[in-house]
């Protein structure tokens, strides 16, 4: 089932969450759910907190958005080694409602994880996956896109946000 979706400012969102020391039933269906949320809002990763629990899970599939067939579901995942070489890329998030803006990430990663299995993992990775696993394990760290733009871009978002915010109140009062 597909599961809500947990926007900024929430709390949970902005904290580092916990490490996953055995793989249950119930993460198994969180990792099921977080692949279909993931897909029904045409994203390409996803992280536990967007989806307010605060474990270090990660689902990623950049084959879509048509074809949906290279998912990774990672468990415990970390950046083991950064290039020094970056680039410069626009981001958007499911989390982070009617924004995008221009992030500088390293150009290559190499993360180890965990399968669902127990398998140990590493990923050597450039381009757009290296690009959505930065972000995504940024998430765990409660670590946002916005965080990484400018104190007055992020400012000109958060005025908008308030005012969302305050509109939702009113209308579910």
């Amino acid at each position: 089932m597909t599961r809500p979706l947990v926007f900024y400012p929430d709390p949970v969102l902005a904290r580092r969450a916990e490490e996953i020391a055995e793989v249950t039933p119930e993460l198994r269906a969180l990792a099921d759910d977080m692949a279909l949320t993931m897909y029904a809002n045409e994203g390409i990763g996803l992280a536990a907190p967007q989806v307010g629990q605060s474990v270090r899970l990660v689902v990623v599939d950049i084959s879509g958005p048509k074809v949906r067939d290279d998912l990774r579901v990672l468990v415990n995942p970390v950046i083991t080694a950064r290039s020094e070489e970056t680039v410069e890329s626009e981001e958007g998030c499911l989390s982070v409602r009617n924004y995008r803006a221009n992030v500088e990430r390293a150009a290559q990663v190499t993360v180890q994880a965990r399968t669902l299995d127990g398998q140990e993992l590493t990923i050597e990775a450039d381009d757009l996956l290296a690009i959505c696993l930065q972000h995504e394990i940024d998430h765990l760290d409660g670590t946002l896109f916005i965080d990484h733009i400018s104190r007055l871009k992020r400012s000109l978002y958060d005025k908008k946000v308030r005012k969302w915010v305050k509109q939702d109140k009113a209308q579910s009062e």
